[in-house]
């Protein structure tokens, strides 16, 4: 995972202005080179591949729902992903036609990282000028349990490389949750029923789990600069191995239990697992008409309502989709202009887990009494055991982030461990306020975190 540097779009300089004795000057921010611009390209270029290979080997052998479902799954996600770069650098209001011929015949991505590496080369050829076009931006830090403000200059071409960087991030998102899910569960599906794994579905499947894996560990770090978007946050190598673990195996044991589940009822499965995902997609809408709060009207300039409307009901198809596999890390508050809640909610994450856990419980043990043979000698508890035990696993890992790991847990008002005393003892946890004394109650609820 590469170091991004961040960079809001519009900083709000005079919003800092009360606390301009505070500001310390920061060093100015060095490019890197974009490894995760490349990744996320040759993950959508190899995906595509396999697929494609794959259509045509079940047209070849007249397996028509085979080779409908997948490319129909992998179509709709290439049209995302055109519909999501175009759209962060709005591109509809340039004069580009290369850019959107590209993207017309679905190689957006492409142009996109050659245009990014052609930056990161004219900024390494200019590597110590000063840019004439320079902004400020100010972030806020933790040092030592203490908040600091700190201020630097962000030259023109550095913002436009982070652009390109966060477009990318978002992309592989969309890649992930609403294309490489569905076509993992699919083609395990497929290998299941059909007792075979050929090696175009083979390298299908492992690009799919990568895609899928990377996208989920994206999804935590954008999740934590959305909620704290005014600090300045580094992940360590050790926070994001954490939450690779805990993501690889939320996301793997519950596609196999999926797959195992519908392998079983086959078509009596789809109308639960239909079911869930429309409770899933529905639900921010049924908050937000309960609310009685008008439809936000500026998520983004020159927007008319109908653009805000499908702005809106494309970011609610991605969070059913993320929730669907695993915890999107947000919750979707359709009613605000950042469309996300930004407080720290241990109970929705209390409550998605434990539903998932039944969810998962009562489908293995649909499988262990009614589904075929799978593997040869291999029992059927022995799969439904180890698919829970690697579930249970994953949300360990999950406590220890939260607990241990996240780079700014001196923040929350409460922790994990306050939490889970409060459901089991039923009682309310003492909160601990941020920053309402000195630094010795600082270092209190460090040590306590």
């Amino acid at each position: 995972m590469d170091q991004v540097f961040e960079i809001p779009e519009e900083p709000n300089v005079d919003a800092m202005s009360p606390l301009e004795e505070d500001v310390i000057r920061g060093a100015n921010p060095r490019f890197t080179f974009p490894f995760g611009i490349l990744f996320s390209t040759f993950l959508y270029c190899g995906e595509a591949a396999s697929t494609l290979y794959m259509v045509r080997i079940y047209r070849k052998n007249s397996e028509t729902y085979w080779m409908a479902y997948t490319f129909s799954f992998f179509m709709f996600s290439s049209i995302m992903v055109q519909l999501t770069l175009i759209f962060v650098h709005r591109d509809l209001a340039k004069d580009k036609p290369l850019s959107l011929f590209m993207h017309l015949i679905l190689l957006g991505p492409v142009i996109r990282c050659l245009e990014a590496m052609i930056k990161y080369l004219t900024l390494w050829k200019k590597e110590g000028q000063e840019e004439p076009y320079v902004s400020l931006t100010r972030k806020k830090m933790l040092i030592n349990g203490e908040e600091m403000l700190i201020e630097w200059e962000v030259g023109h071409s550095i913002r436009t490389l982070a652009m390109h960087r966060n477009a990318y991030k978002r992309m592989s998102q969309i890649q992930a949750f609403l294309g490489s899910v569905p076509q993992l569960t699919y083609q395990l599906y497929v290998t299941l029923i059909s007792a075979e794994v050929p090696l175009g579905r083979a390298v299908l499947m492992v690009f799919s789990l990568i895609s899928v894996t990377y996208g989920a560990t994206l999804c935590n770090m954008l999740a934590i600069q959305i909620k704290y978007d005014e600090y300045k946050i580094r992940l360590g190598p050790l926070e994001v191995l954490c939450i690779t673990i805990w993501r690889t195996l939320e996301i793997t044991s519950r596609l196999m239990i999926l797959v195992l589940f519908s392998a079983t009822l086959k078509l009596k499965a789809v109308p639960f697992l239909l079911l869930n995902f429309l409770i899933i997609l529905f639900e921010p809408w049924v908050k937000f008409w309960r609310s009685g709060a008008q439809m936000p009207n500026n998520i983004e300039k020159n927007f008319s309502r109908v653009g805000t409307l499908v702005v809106l009901i494309s970011v609610t198809i991605l969070y059913a989709g993320i929730n669907f596999s695993c915890w999107s890390a947000l919750q979707l508050k359709l009613a605000d202009r950042d469309l996300v809640e930004k407080g720290q909610n241990w109970g929705h994450m209390g409550l998605h887990y434990s539903v998932r856990l039944v969810e998962n419980v009562i489908m293995v043990l649909v499988f262990k009494f009614f589904g075929v043979k799978v593997l040869l000698d291999y029992c059927h508890s022995s799969i439904a055991l180890q698919l829970i035990i690697a579930y249970l696993i994953s949300i360990g890992f999950m406590l220890l982030f939260f607990q241990y790991l996240h780079p700014l847990r001196s923040l929350f008002t409460h922790n994990v461990v306050d939490y889970l005393h409060c459901v089991c003892c039923h009682q309310h946890p003492r909160g601990r306020v941020e920053n309402s004394e000195p630094s010795v109650d600082a270092e209190t609820r460090q040590s306590i975190v």
